[in-house]
């Protein structure tokens, strides 16, 4: 008998259930498996932030960690096979979701390029075939950042017909060349004699970042309470907007035909960080079909104790057309917040990765015989 929880009763609207956050103890300990049973978790998404937390959390990596000092020194070298045996891992157990569904739906799971490769666009591509022939995965997703320089290197691993999912997007500006961007690869692929039903991609909006921003600079100014809050759902609802506007029409149709899948929007981020808030909000807001949400455990506890599911995400448009009109009204730069968010993003996600080098590093030092 089906599931009628919260969580599966999303997939009535057509949004998908995506977990951020991967482990081999999640694996190994069978909590994916029953989160994908009970949860209708039916996608993973990973970050080096993700990934320190779990090797610091224990000893599920050490056999691996042994094995693999014996003959490699680099830590990021024992970083990517670490996180590509755990990507790999779910990917196999995710495999019969993106069997059975649409594929370029759902079954996927993500593991994102080095952070400090953000502004190099050959690296960027260079990295992303390399995982991609690594893990070797038809349901394994490559993150690469919305940086300007990110732009040219999604485009040409769709023109290679490896799937991406495009991170830390915060702007309407940027989500749109992002999509260009998916757009284009597609139609060199297509030009070029590939099959454009072999590859999928989704394009991750980090929502509660904006909110955080835009709020503080709104306390700094100190006007405007009621727009606290606001922003950051406003700026979801319209980038769906931009998103039922680029998958359309006679240019978007030719491509369709030839099997083409939409990238979906992915509200991540998706925790909420002030307390004052519902914990379910950048959930509650933005449900609508053929979107994905990717939520951190709190969230997916939270959602299925009292979530409420409505199709909210077309509505209030035009209000959220004017919260952000208000926005500039009150002197918040709204280009400068996306700006600084994007910046922010790569930064944090660079030093996390540096902390994980150096927790491999400690770890190994640990583990190898005096």
């Amino acid at each position: 008998m089906a599931m009628s929880t919260p969580l599966h009763r999303l997939g009535d609207h057509g949004q998908s259930v995506w977990i951020d956050f991967l482990s081999r103890e999640l694996l190994r300990g069978g909590e994916l498996a029953r989160m994908m049973r009970e949860d209708a978790v039916s996608g993973v998404t990973s970050n080096p932030t993700i990934f320190q937390k779990a090797l610091s959390a224990g000893d599920a990596y050490d056999d691996q960690l042994r094995d693999l000092i014996k003959t490699e020194n680099n830590p990021k070298e024992i970083f990517i096979q670490l996180a590509s045996k755990d990507v790999g891992d779910a990917c196999d157990l995710l495999r019969s979701v993106w069997d059975e569904g649409c594929r370029g739906c759902d079954g996927y799971v993500s593991i994102e390029i080095d952070p400090n490769l953000a502004h190099d666009t050959d690296a960027s591509i260079a990295e992303a075939q390399r995982l991609h022939e690594l893990i070797d995965r038809p349901n394994l997703y490559v993150k690469i950042p919305a940086t300007k320089a990110g732009l040219p290197a999604i485009e040409e691993m769709i023109a290679r017909g490896k799937s991406i999912n495009v991170t830390l997007i915060f702007s309407l500006e940027r989500y749109v060349e992002v999509a260009e961007a998916y757009v284009r690869g597609l139609e060199r692929l297509v030009d070029a004699g590939g099959d454009a039903g072999s590859v999928a991609s989704v394009a991750s909006f980090f929502v509660s970042r904006v909110d955080t921003e835009a709020d503080k600079r709104l306390d700094k100014i100190g006007s405007h309470p009621d727009l606290k809050g606001k922003v950051a759902i406003a700026n979801a609802k319209l980038a769906y907007q931009r998103y039922q506007e680029i998958f359309a029409g006679e240019r978007w149709n030719g491509l369709a035909a030839r099997g083409a899948s939409r990238q979906r929007c992915l509200w991540a981020s998706t925790s909420t960080k002030d307390p004052d808030y519902s914990d379910v909000m950048y959930v509650d807001e933005l449900i609508g079909p053929e979107t994905v949400n990717t939520m951190p455990e709190e969230t997916i506890r939270a959602f299925q104790d009292h979530g409420a599911v409505e199709p909210t995400l077309e509505q209030g448009v035009d209000e959220a057309k004017r919260t952000l009109e208000r926005l500039a009204q009150t002197g918040v730069d709204y280009d400068d917040v996306t700006r600084t968010l994007e910046k922010e993003g790569v930064q944090k996600f660079a030093d996390s990765f540096e902390e994980l080098l150096s927790a491999i590093t400690a770890k190994r030092r640990e583990l190898v015989p005096a």
